[in-house]
């Protein structure tokens, strides 16, 4: 043993070309191209490319690739099936880690992993996750299932499945921007779990499977859920700052702010933030953007020297809940974005593997006596 670290905070695990973050200057790149390129040009499927290529896709190369992730939007019937007889009252993100999981009984050669057939698993369950979310949502409000639409990019159809009508133009190109953001942000906590478990050659279903749990806690993915709730018991923009300074006196935590990695705005944020304002304008819900905004001047006149901005979580509460989903959907939306970056990962690793075993420093007694059980 050489070296404690906490956390690994600091520990260098991996090597990847897949993003670039330095987080003093606030600086996100996803193959070299910074995000707000990618968020103002490109598309979640060209993003996914990117990420599982290391390189933009031909314009043939892109057509083929939205063809055939299209051409997989419908669940096995045995999923669909699964999916109606779950509790209504289950939260999303368990059911969609259950399902991701069952995926795999659906896979002939589930255990193979060649890297083509790891595209070709990734490509399946980033297809199909968010058929599961929506359905499950259909599902517990007593709805039939919508068909998908494979006329319709992932962003729309996930949309179209959802809420059984298409998504206006601005909707639809938000969600999009939403999920080119999430899609991947170097080795975060999930990203390093789904590295780890597919080192010991598990398979691609495991991977992205233990990737959504630890997603789904409240120091990961689950923060803009908090962010939300925080909004929502803010009565107005003029309480905002009774609120934060009673918060900050009292040493809790302001959800959205502060990041393991960024001592600088967060670029994700942004890039969120000028889509928030624009999404909060067209749907009425402008004080809920100003609250926002008042909140991140506060906390910026408070905290910012301490190197504490907002995060990717702050302005993507918003933006969420202006396109219309339910509060428990906003970590299975990062989750159904963040599977670009899980499976690229995923696939680098097989490319080049060894199999994560770290060493522990043992703080317990040695050589102790075991005592009898009746002496005891």
């Amino acid at each position: 043993m050489t070296t404690f670290s906490k956390g690994l905070e600091g520990v260098v695990a991996a090597e990847t070309e897949t993003s670039y973050i330095d987080g003093t200057a606030g600086i996100l790149e996803y193959v070299g191209i910074p995000i707000g390129e990618l968020a103002s040009k490109s598309t979640f499927e060209e993003t996914v490319f990117l990420l599982w290529n290391r390189r933009l896709p031909t314009k043939t190369e892109l057509a083929s690739f939205t063809s055939e992730l299209r051409s997989r939007y419908e669940l096995p019937e045995g999923i669909a099936g699964r999916i109606k007889h779950l509790p209504k009252d289950a939260q999303p993100m368990h059911m969609l880690r259950t399902m991701v999981s069952a995926l795999a009984m659906h896979d002939p050669s589930p255990n193979d992993n060649t890297v083509e057939a790891a595209r070709d698993k990734s490509l399946n369950i980033l297809a199909q996750a968010p058929s599961i979310v929506a359905c499950f949502d259909r599902h517990r409000r007593g709805e039939e299932f919508v068909k998908p639409d494979p006329s319709l990019s992932f962003s729309e159809n996930f949309m179209y499945m959802l809420n059984a009508k298409k998504p206006t133009p601005a909707m639809a190109r938000a969600f999009d921007i939403c999920m080119i953001t999430h899609a991947d942000h170097g080795l975060n906590n999930s990203t390093f779990a789904a590295r780890v478990i597919i080192s010991t050659l598990s398979d691609v279903y495991s991977a992205l499977t233990g990737a959504i749990g630890s997603l789904r806690g409240p120091l990961h993915g689950g923060a803009n859920e908090g962010v939300m709730r925080m909004l929502n018991e803010i009565d107005s923009v003029d309480d905002a700052e009774a609120y934060v300074m009673g918060k900050l006196e009292r040493k809790e935590r302001i959800m959205g702010f502060g990041h393991r990695v960024y001592k600088a705005k967060d670029p994700r944020a942004t890039e969120l933030m000028a889509l928030a304002k624009q999404l909060a304008d067209d749907t009425g819900n402008t004080d809920l953007y100003l609250k926002s905004h008042a909140i991140e001047e506060i906390m910026e006149r408070e905290v910012a020297s301490k190197g504490i901005y907002p995060n990717v979580d702050f302005y993507s509460a918003t933006t969420y809940h202006c396109i219309g989903l339910k509060l428990d959907l906003f970590t299975p939306m990062f989750a159904l974005s963040r599977i670009a970056g899980w499976a690229g990962h995923v696939i680098e690793q097989l490319g080049d593997n060894r199999l994560f075993r770290p060493t522990v420093n043992y703080v317990g007694p040695h050589d102790a006596p075991y005592v009898p059980i009746d002496q005891r």
